[in-house]
């Protein structure tokens, strides 16, 4: 990888970090809750009933949790009549999934430097 590439990916890592999109993203990822409610999401817009359903929790509990998701950016809702529906939101997770790509790409390429390197050395010896 050269310097430019590192520059590159080090820039973008860190636009998204400005953004303050990933702290959001990965605090609220941690909690096993959300991250069922979004593989639940995932599956297509529910309304709180539908989406507390699985949990043994209140519902004012399962509408905290998606507050949380939803000022994170990870859900959006829409009204209809007296309904809320919620969605997934796909914007701040492909900011964090382009973040640990480029993390990735970044330590994949320096352990195959790292990997040449101890090749070179070895035949050496």
């Amino acid at each position: 990888m050269t310097k430019d590439n590192k520059t590159f990916i080090f820039n973008r890592m860190v636009k998204c970090r400005d953004e303050d999109i990933l702290n959001g993203v990965f605090s609220v990822l941690s909690d096993p809750t959300r991250r069922e409610m979004i593989t639940q999401l995932a599956k297509g817009e529910m309304t709180v009933m539908k989406l507390a359903e699985p949990f043994k929790m209140s519902l004012p509990a399962v509408s905290k949790h998606l507050k949380v998701l939803e000022k994170a950016g990870l859900v959006s809702v829409r009204k209809e009549g007296r309904y809320r529906y919620y969605y997934l939101n796909p914007a701040s997770i492909d900011c964090a999934n382009q973040w640990l790509t480029d993390l990735r790409q970044f330590w994949t390429s320096q352990l195959s430097r790292l990997e040449r390197f101890l090749d070179q050395n070895s035949n050496n010896d």
